[in-house]
């Protein structure tokens, strides 16, 4: 089997925790909980929004124009924005020391492939309201950016050619299984991630058992 030459981790629900659901967004931004918004119609009106909005056909300003319109007036713009700001939560514990340890590793490059938007990706910093993780790595590659998102089968061509290395010798983690069947589909080596777990140690094992191994786990536990 090919050596792994490129470690590439989705965002949300792998390095940086994220709201779940509409009313955890609410709960975080402190608006109240609109029954009506969750129901199944209202659901599947603000997923193809937010499906437009993934690609870059939406800029934001319009996304959060139209999920406020979807809500038939239960939500303005305003409070849409503050629940979109909200549904990035915290790094998970000790991501960002796998992602150094990876760095640090000859021979592996790591990237990133997150179906995600410009208001969020900006967010990828060590200032105030930032996530420092994410910055570390070395491809970072959007949705909005790309014009594709996952499990669509040409994201995972596009990122292929963007790294510069055969299917196989690609390692992905994620959160949701239609995204680990699309790229082992497109012929990477993918592993579904647990996002209310400690998806840092999920990772350890995972490469540990493509005999990567990073040292970190035995570390902790001599600590």
């Amino acid at each position: 089997m090919p050596e792994v030459r490129v470690v590439c981790f989705d965002w949300g629900g792998v390095i940086v925790r994220i709201c779940r659901n509409w009313r955890e967004g609410c709960e975080r931004a402190g608006l109240p909980i609109h029954e009506a918004a969750g129901t199944p119609e209202a659901m599947a009106r603000r997923r193809a929004i937010n499906a437009e909005h993934q690609v870059g056909r939406l800029a934001c300003a319009d996304f959060f124009a139209q999920v406020a319109h979807a809500s038939d007036g239960l939500y303005t713009p305003e409070q849409i924005r503050c629940i979109h700001d909200a549904w990035l939560i915290e790094e998970y514990p000790r991501i960002d020391a796998v992602i150094d340890r990876l760095n640090a590793t000859d021979g592996i490059t790591t990237a990133l492939l997150s179906n995600t938007n410009a208001s969020h990706w900006a967010r990828q910093h060590t200032g105030a309201g930032g996530f420092a993780a994410a910055a570390r790595l070395k491809v970072r590659l959007a949705s909005h950016e790309l014009g594709l998102a996952k499990p669509d089968m040409a994201i995972y061509h596009t990122a292929r050619e963007r790294f510069g290395v055969s299917a196989e010798q690609i390692v992905f983690f994620d959160d949701l299984p239609e995204n680990i069947e699309g790229a082992r589909s497109a012929g990477w080596r993918a592993c579904l991630i647990d996002p209310l777990g400690d998806t840092a140690t999920q990772v350890e094992h995972h490469l540990l058992a493509l005999g990567i191994d990073l040292g970190l786990t035995a570390n902790r536990r001599a600590g």
